[in-house]
């Protein structure tokens, strides 16, 4: 992860980014062990980066290039010469096989997606210790392209059916090399690999969210100085932690502009500034922008074409606001990293964008104000983690995500006040079912997504022609990846029920079970 001001009282692991989507989770993971590390992506580490920044050891991620490619990402051969442990991954370990004298090859008929298990060879490696208690371990594989022949003096220590050298290593020196990704949830023992190769690198394990609160406060102190920030409030946990830190920091230096967009769920205006003013003794201003907004999304039904409008008014209205703050030159903003994943490549790395985000990338020099956000280099069950740290109450901390955009992304189509009624009915009725079921904090995310479609239906003895809704509910970790919340039917039929029977506009009611991915949790 990356710090204003790295400090110099841990011991630090460094990650050598090479593009892969998950990169992040690798963070997570050693966050997780209490163990300090950095992201920074292959081009900008060099041999004198390496003797700065002087990691106690290194992993090289995966990534979507192949060594074969022109200008393939490489890590710089000092890497391989600083006597600290080393573990590649996926193609971090055919990049570490093909700088050390082994061979990959292209994938023909080779490749792995998805599950795939990984058998042991005869001989143990202190990097396994807990693994193969049974004869194979379930791992997450993605690659086209596999090591053919291993480095001299490696060996091999698993394997699977279309990667001969799945795990090797070479004991001597520290260097590891996996080609599937430890870091993701469907490596079920994929912790305890990180948990035995920081062991081996000698780790102490004093990275905390203590530890990181307070390196945050006083990176945001250096930062702002005696300035004035507006945070961006919407009453999630995101931007309710980032309030809460900024806060801690610099006191009545921080305003809280809160937007009443139009695209909020029901009754969340009143809720959300009545806990920050009166709960929380925060400077709050409430922005009644709700004609401003749906005005400009009259008629649109592009996603992302509603992204980049409401990202953009946001600015504009936040501008407005900091117009009327003397001295204010700081915009915060609660941020998180699937955020940023999603939107560009993390700190200039070569992954791949998937959507924008309203919050995220691109804000124009015109806007006259820098950026604070503390929160950019978490996950959300790391910002719970922190606002559990700075004291915010248990009921906002354990809020389901909100997004940034609102209820206009759970419109797919174009807009209408209509349809948004239609919505925030329908979801408070879903979310009062999920509560009186006591499954609420079992569920990452739950929403309702109105349809662009209308259905014939009958209602006592007449026909209706409204609208179809989809519930949506996830688990996840980390919202990277999320499988759907298994109802039972008898709780779906009730659900149905009650909304049909109390929501006047719709007549049909589906239940969405796309795991992320291939979808994303919201539906644009």
């Amino acid at each position: 992860m990356t710090q204003t001001a790295a400090p110099t009282d841990h011991d630090r692991l460094l990650i050598i980014d090479f593009g892969s989507q998950v990169t992040q989770l690798i963070a997570r993971r050693l966050r997780e062990l209490s163990v300090y590390c950095e992201i920074h992506p292959f081009n900008t580490v060099d041999e004198a980066f390496l003797a700065d920044f002087a990691p106690k050891a290194v992993i090289l991620s995966g990534g979507p290039a192949s060594v074969f490619a022109e200008g393939a990402p490489r890590p710089p051969a000092k890497v391989f010469e600083m006597d600290v442990p080393i573990l590649g991954i996926c193609y971090g370990q055919q990049v570490m096989m093909e700088m050390l004298g082994g061979k990959v090859e292209r994938g023909h008929n080779t490749a792995e997606f998805g599950r795939a298990y990984v058998t042991p060879a005869d001989e143990k490696l202190p990097l396994l210790e807990g693994w193969f208690a049974t004869e194979r371990e379930q791992v997450w594989m993605s690659h086209g392209d596999h090591v053919s022949q291993i480095a001299p003096g490696f060996a091999v220590y698993g394997t699977s059916p279309n990667a001969p050298f799945a795990i090797t290593a070479d004991t001597s020196r520290n260097f590891y090399a996996v080609q599937f990704h430890p870091e993701v949830h469907h490596t079920p023992n994929g912790p305890k690999l990180y948990e035995n190769f920081v062991r081996l690198a000698s780790f102490e394990g004093d990275w905390t969210m203590r530890a990181y609160r307070e390196e945050a406060v006083a990176a945001i102190r250096e930062q702002v100085g005696d300035k004035q920030v507006i945070c961006a409030l919407s009453g999630g946990v995101d931007s309710s932690v980032a309030a809460a830190l900024i806060h801690e920091a610099v006191g009545d230096q921080l305003t809280c502009v809160f937007v009443d967009h139009g695209l909020l769920r029901k009754n969340e205006a009143q809720e959300v500034v009545t806990m920050f003013r009166d709960h929380m003794n925060l400077k709050v201003i409430h922005a009644d922008e709700v004609e401003l907004f749906l005005g400009q999304l009259d008629g649109q039904s592009d996603p992302e074409t509603k992204r980049k409008i409401i990202g953009s008014l946001f600015i504009d209205v936040f501008q407005k606001y900091a117009d009327q703050i003397e001295g204010a030159e700081f915009l915060a903003q609660g941020t998180l990293y699937p955020d940023v994943i999603e939107s560009v490549s993390f700190s200039g790395g070569p992954s791949v964008t998937i959507k924008s985000h309203h919050n995220v990338g691109g804000l124009p020099e015109k806007m006259g104000l820098k950026l604070v956000e503390p929160l950019r280099e978490l996950f959300k069950d790391e910002v719970r983690a922190l606002g559990h740290e700075l004291g915010l109450p248990p009921s906002f901390i354990g809020r389901h995500p909100f997004p940034g955009p609102g209820l206009a992304i759970r419109c797919p189509g174009e807009i209408t006040r209509e349809k948004l009624d239609i919505l925030r009915e329908a979801d408070a009725v879903y979310i009062d079912q999920i509560r009186k079921h006591g499954l609420y904090d079992d569920i990452w995310q739950a929403y309702v997504a109105i349809l662009p479609v209308r259905t014939v239906g009958v209602m006592g003895d007449g026909r209706t022609y409204d609208f179809a809704c989809a519930l949506r509910a996830v688990t996840s970790v980390d919202g990277m990846t999320a499988d759907y919340y298994p109802f039972t039917h008898e709780f779906l039929g009730e659900t149905a029920t009650r909304i049909i029977n109390e929501v006047q506009g719709i007549n049909r009611v589906t239940y969405d079970i796309t795991s992320k991915p291939p979808g994303t949790i919201e539906w644009e």
